[in-house]
């Protein structure tokens, strides 16, 4: 083999185990919590790329992360009919996955240091308690992922932390000197908290379909996901009530928040949603699922875009 083709599936290891799929997650709060802040009128935009660097380091060092443990505990195993994982596999040794899990959730810090300076200390604490629960998912002596926690974790962290950060980065910016220690007037708000709960709702969806998928395996490994606790078809009404709430905030902000109507923009992604549902709520095999998963990423995609420029105009 030559060393370009060593390369190059090097490279495409590496992107396996960092999952760009899962990047929606990350790039979608970021997008809602900028419309958020555009409506305000304190859009600040080098805050909301920092913003994003940091939820898109937090979302790929979580990844690692749950590879890495995920195989040295046992959880991952031939069986398993999920997406591949690198270090079960054995394509990247354990060394390396947990290496880079570390220098990624550092990376994370790093990149978060100016939006300290902006944000003070509230943003020092949100962001530190981001990135120990993205390693706690499965690492730590008490995995949240193991335990049922996981989607309340994604809820909080990935939707409403995560939206309402962004807004609150951006407001600081513009109304509150550098590096406060108190949360600055205006900067955390109704509006941001209600925007943030269709991104929380759809990404944590996302996560049901992967525990919906993994349920048997997972319990066989003692993974007790919540999908594992609950069983099929409560984890189907989780993940209909999660895809409930994403489209029952548009009209309310239109209703009884005074937005105009375009926040209702979402909702041309119903359909869509409808589809995918389908699938989530009849089959529990990875072939249908694999791309049920990738679909409801996709769903929080486009959401998230519809509902920002709904909100922001």
């Amino acid at each position: 083999m030559s060393t370009a083709e060593v390369d190059i599936s090097r490279t495409k290891a590496w992107l396996m185990a960092a999952r760009p799929q899962t990047l929606p997650a990350a790039a979608a709060p970021v997008i809602v919590g900028t419309g958020v802040a555009i409506h305000e009128g304190v859009f600040a935009p080098l805050p909301a790329l920092l913003a994003f660097v940091g939820a898109a380091l937090i979302q790929i060092g979580t990844n690692f992360a749950n590879d890495y443990y995920d195989a040295i505990k046992g959880a991952d195993t031939d069986d398993r009919e999920g997406f591949t994982r690198v270090t079960q596999a054995g394509i990247i040794s354990p060394e390396q996955v947990k290496l880079a899990t570390f220098v990624t959730f550092a990376l994370a810090i790093l990149s978060g240091t100016y939006l300290v300076y902006v944000g003070g200390l509230p943003i020092l604490v949100v962001g530190l308690a981001s990135v120990v629960c993205g390693w706690a998912y499965t690492g730590g002596p008490y995995p949240l992922g193991y335990h049922g926690l996981g989607d309340l974790f994604v809820f909080i962290f990935f939707g409403l932390v995560a939206v309402m950060g962004t807004f609150y980065v951006q407001a600081a910016a513009t109304v509150a000197e550098p590096l406060t220690t108190t949360i600055p007037e205006g900067t955390v708000t109704r509006e941001a908290f209600l925007a943030s709960l269709p991104v929380a709702g759809i990404s944590t969806a996302i996560i049901v379909v992967n525990n919906i998928r993994d349920r048997e395996t997972d319990a066989e490994t003692g993974k007790r996901t919540l999908a594992v606790r609950i069983g099929y078809r409560w984890s189907r009404v989780e993940y209909v009530a999660l895809l409930g709430l994403a489209y029952l905030v548009p009209p309310w902000l239109w209703l009884a928040e005074g937005f105009g109507p375009r926040v209702l923009l979402p909702l041309a992604s119903l359909p869509y949603a409808a589809v995918v549902a389908r699938t989530v709520c009849t089959r529990t095999d990875g072939e249908a699922l694999n791309p049920a998963l990738e679909g409801t990423g996709k769903l929080l995609a486009i959401y998230a875009i519809l509902f920002a420029a709904g909100v922001a105009t």
